[in-house]
């Protein structure tokens, strides 16, 4: 992982994680303080700061992932090209080009704000609860995904009727139609008659 000031603040000097702070947000996006990742999200959730990225390719074609198995929180299901949270005091727009790279091995050939949206969505599966306030990201990718296998089980770039086929018959994250459809605005401003 390459090494910043947020992630250098996030990890010990014997290179162990520490456990991951999460940013409190009011219902503003105002930060109010801090709470550690999975305590966070605990029934009835404690709203905080989130990001979520989209990236097209030179076709108008979205890079969505599928979330690993191992992971402790929707694991297994299909969602957006990435999706995290900052670490207290760091950017969101840095956050999502970092999380980018780590998981997927890429570099947003361009990335951009595209507003934010705020939500509830308990996870059934999992009795873990997204009360976030989230920021939009759009942007390219040039090249291809090579994915952090702890984070990613696949990926796949989908035009909009084999996304619709794809949410049709496929499990998807519980935030996903919720932070898609906020960005539709950007995105369509992003990739023209792509049909978006």
């Amino acid at each position: 992982m390459p090494i910043t000031p947020a992630t250098a603040a996030h990890s010990s000097s014997n290179g162990t994680a520490d456990a991951i702070l999460l940013e409190l947000v009011d219902e503003d996006g105002v930060t109010i303080g801090t709470a550690e990742k999975l305590a966070a999200h605990q029934p009835p959730g404690q709203l905080h700061r989130a990001f979520s990225v989209f990236l097209f390719d030179e076709q108008g074609r979205l890079l969505i992932q599928q979330r690993a198995l191992g992971k402790y929180h929707s694991p297994g299901v299909w969602s957006n090209t990435c999706c995290g949270h900052p670490y207290p005091g760091e950017a969101p727009f840095a956050a999502a080009a970092r999380r980018t790279y780590e998981e997927l091995g890429v570099s947003p050939s361009l990335l951009a704000a595209a507003g934010t949206v705020r939500y509830n969505h308990p996870d059934p599966a999992s009795g873990l609860v997204e009360q976030e306030y989230n920021h939009l990201f759009v942007g390219l990718v040039q090249s291809r995904p090579r994915p952090d296998a702890d984070e990613v089980g696949d990926t796949a770039f989908v035009t909009p009727e084999e996304l619709a086929e794809r949410h049709a018959r496929a499990p998807f994250s519980s935030w996903f139609m919720t932070v898609l459809d906020a960005a539709r605005p950007a995105i369509r401003e992003l990739t023209g008659p792509a049909g978006w």
